[in-house]
């Protein structure tokens, strides 16, 4: 049975980091999204559980994903679960060489788990949390960037 982990702050979760869990539970038994609880060097805009919560109405109706906390080093929490795999998703320029950079570590603490990259869609390229947050702040409208009940969740925050 194919498990895989998609780590990641998810500080909000996306409509791009949506379409890499949806896409990854069409290719993998059991997909493992692990929310980090205190992501060194980011200023979180909401709490683990909420990340937790948001991303998990973000995936209702799709069985074999699941959504948890997690701390520590993401092979070891992929060892945990079970998984043989670390999903990550890519977007074009920048994500390449740091996502490579950390597959290439990751390997080195745990050379029996895999890194598995899926490229974003197009329409998804240009997505991050923290732009999200910031055009959010600055009132721009971020409707067509997360879903509905993130960009309610977001708006309250702000």
């Amino acid at each position: 049975m194919a498990k895989a982990f998609y780590p990641g702050s998810f500080d909000p979760a996306h409509n791009g980091h949506i379409d890499v869990a949806t896409r990854a539970s069409m290719l993998f038994d059991e997909l493992i999204i692990g929310v980090y609880d205190t992501p060194p060097h980011k200023n979180l805009m909401f709490t683990t559980q909420e990340r937790v919560e948001l991303f998990k109405d973000s995936l209702d109706g799709i069985s074999n994903v699941q959504v948890i906390p997690f701390t520590g080093l993401a092979p070891d929490m992929a060892r945990e679960v079970g998984a043989k795999a670390i999903l990550r998703g890519l977007r074009a320029g920048f994500d390449f060489e740091q996502e490579f950079e950390m597959a290439l570590m990751w390997r080195n603490l745990s050379p029996d788990i895999d890194v598995v990259c899926m490229m974003s869609a197009l329409e998804h390229q240009f997505i991050y949390s923290s732009r999200i947050k910031e055009v959010g702040r600055l009132g721009a409208s971020i409707d067509n960037l997360v879903p509905s009940h993130i960009a309610r969740a977001l708006s309250e925050k702000l």
